[in-house]
């Protein structure tokens, strides 16, 4: 330390920053990576005068009554990571279901134990039955996440189910079942899967599968709890990894349209060889190309931002975007991935959630491939560092036409309730209100007593469950049940929703661009298929829309490049859209194969 030698500080400033230095040294030797201080004169603000949509929890009345299994000292990495849920419309009655994965522990599973994922029905009345044992969704795996796709474009959404060891491929039969076509399919993987998404690269009106995988796990060779330095934190014996741990590289299934797959990972540009620690994923066209780009947070490894050529093959863009990393240049634990047009350019801007001591990314989109990293700008970055973070979403929970963002957070580390100081195992949900300019204000104590209270939450979906006009929220935690929170939004703001149906475009319009301007505004927003951490919203498209009473224009860019536009609808109204026919009937996009 004779640097310091030099230094014109006083004693117990030289003392202060040899602390810091050693306490970097060390993290960087137990694998996670130092805190980077926040910039000078960082702030947020507290949102004032304005009103905050009220989330209730609703659990207990919904007759929801999942627990996630789980073993309360987290030795094996595994045990942390799982909780996707699905929101998706399995039946086709115009009411969203939910999905809960499940895993197992490590003990259970060398046992041949197992522990199911289950189905729930919308009831419509704000009640959901337990129908997982008629649906068929009962094979057996260490299930992580999903994501919703109609791969044979039958007009029945499917589900895929990803595991440790091997996902699952649901087909939906129509008649309130599924049957297991992962064999057929050829999407096993068979790797430690997380994240998973359905999107049509190449415009031929079938969806292609991206899959992320985590790490090589196996549970006959388990890494030993607290056995090396990348298995301490902050000198605690923890679980170990990811750092440490080889990664597992990614899948990409190009659809053949017959029921199977073929993996064209490699010759795509996509099969990461340099084994990045997979985690969310999502397609989206960043661009405005017409093409389906691929984003894959990676924990403690740079981002991927696949940018869609157009032949078949992808380009890693993500460093020269300006996504792989943080504004000063560091990698960080990235798990979950939000997309949305927050501050009306007509462009798909991204949030990133991160480790604890790490804040999660508002990646604002400048076009052109360039993105800016405004985290702390926009005032998002500050509430977020004390935690770890999981799932996440832009959404519009007060309907005044400006993407709000929501995440949930809760640690890996059970042992970190021993240190004697920091945020703990249990860990409260983020809320940040559109500002309208840019910019956000922290509502994560003012949305009600759900938000705060302490969870450890992974999956996030949103979605308008009860049909009422107002997203509600639904939350997967790894250590007990789930959460949802019904929104009871703000007297007075309108809306609309729609869901579209291809028919030259996958069944499901994945990726369809749709624009709407109403009361002065001009919005967009894209069909997703999986995003935030594992998990799936609801596939309707939803905008506020204000005081605003009637959209004025409704423009829908089709996967497969049709245009459409349509005029003067009314607000307040669900509507069902088929490529080429305009507004119809609901029952007409939710009746079985293509018109």
């Amino acid at each position: 330390m004779r640097i310091f030698d030099s230094l014109s500080l006083k004693k117990p400033a030289k003392s202060f920053i040899i602390f810091l230095l050693c306490a970097s040294l060390l993290q960087a030797q137990e694998g996670h990576p130092p805190p980077v201080p926040p910039p000078p004169g960082a702030k947020s603000t507290k949102c004032s005068g304005r009103p905050i949509p009220q989330l209730e929890d609703v659990t207990a009345k919904t007759g929801i009554n999942f627990t996630h299994t789980a073993d309360p000292s987290k030795k094996y990495i595994v045990e942390s990571m799982s909780g996707g849920v699905i929101l998706f419309d399995y039946d086709r009655d115009g009411w969203p279901d939910i999905y809960f994965t499940n895993a197992p522990t490590v003990d259970m599973a060398i046992k041949g134990e197992a522990s199911l994922g289950v189905l729930y029905h919308n009831n419509h009345d704000g009640t959901f039955t337990d129908v997982t044992a008629k649906s068929g969704l009962t094979k057996p795996c260490f299930a992580m996440g999903g994501a919703v796709g109609d791969y044979d474009n039958d007009g029945w959404p499917d589900l895929y189910v990803t595991c440790l060891g091997g996902n699952t491929l649901y087909h939906n039969n129509g008649d309130g079942t599924f049957t297991d076509v992962t064999a057929k399919a050829g999407v096993a993987d068979g790797r430690w899967s997380t994240g998973a998404s359905f999107g049509d690269y190449d415009s031929d009106g079938l969806v292609d599968l991206i899959v992320t995988n985590y790490v090589d796990f196996h549970l006959n060779d388990l890494p030993g709890f607290g056995s090396a330095p990348n298995c301490k934190y902050r000198g605690i014996s923890v679980q170990c990894g990811p750092r440490g741990l080889r990664g597992a590289g990614d899948s990409l299934f190009h659809n053949n349209g017959d029921g199977t797959f073929t993996d064209v990972s490699k010759a795509a540009g996509v099969s990461d060889p340099d084994g990045y620690y997979g985690m969310g994923v999502i397609w989206a066209d960043f661009n405005n190309t017409g093409r389906p780009d691929i984003y894959v947070a990676n924990d403690s490894t740079p981002k991927f931002l696949y940018k869609n050529l157009g032949n078949g093959i992808f380009k890693d863009i993500g460093l020269q975007s300006g996504t792989a990393v943080s504004e000063d240049g560091s990698e960080q634990a990235s798990m979950g991935i939000a997309v949305g047009d927050y501050n009306h350019t007509g462009r798909p801007s991204l949030y990133v959630t991160n480790f604890s001591d790490e804040n999660d990314l508002l990646y604002r989109n400048d076009g052109d491939w360039n993105f800016t990293e405004v985290s702390y700008a926009s005032g998002v970055a500050l509430p977020s560092l004390p935690w770890v973070k999981w799932g996440t979403a832009f959404v519009d929970l007060d309907n005044d036409g400006w993407l709000d963002l929501i995440a949930v957070s809760g640690h890996v580390y059970p042992q970190v309730d021993t240190l004697p100081s920091g945020p703990g195992y249990r860990e409260p949900k983020l809320l940040s209100m559109n500002q309208k300019d840019g910019t956000f204000c922290d509502a994560g104590d003012q949305a009600g007593p759900a938000l705060k209270e302490k969870r450890v939450s992974r999956g996030l979906a949103v979605g308008d469950l009860f049909n009422d006009g107002n997203m509600d929220v639904v939350i997967s935690d790894i250590d007990g049940a789930p959460m949802i929170l019904r929104n009871h939004g703000v007297p007075g703001r309108h809306w609309v929703s729609f869901e579209l149906a291809g028919t030259k475009s996958n069944r499901l319009a994945l990726n369809a661009r749709l624009k709407i301007v109403a009361g002065g505004m001009t919005q967009t927003d894209e069909i997703h298929s999986g995003g935030s951490y594992l998990s799936q919203n609801d596939l309707r498209v939803h905008f506020g829309l204000g005081a605003a009473t009637k959209i004025d224009s409704l423009e829908i860019r089709w996967p497969s490049g049709k245009v459409e536009t349509l005029s003067n609808l009314a607000a307040d109204q669900f509507y069902s859209v088929l490529e080429g026919q305009g507004i119809v009937p609901a029952e007409k996009i939710r009746s079985g194969k293509k018109h």
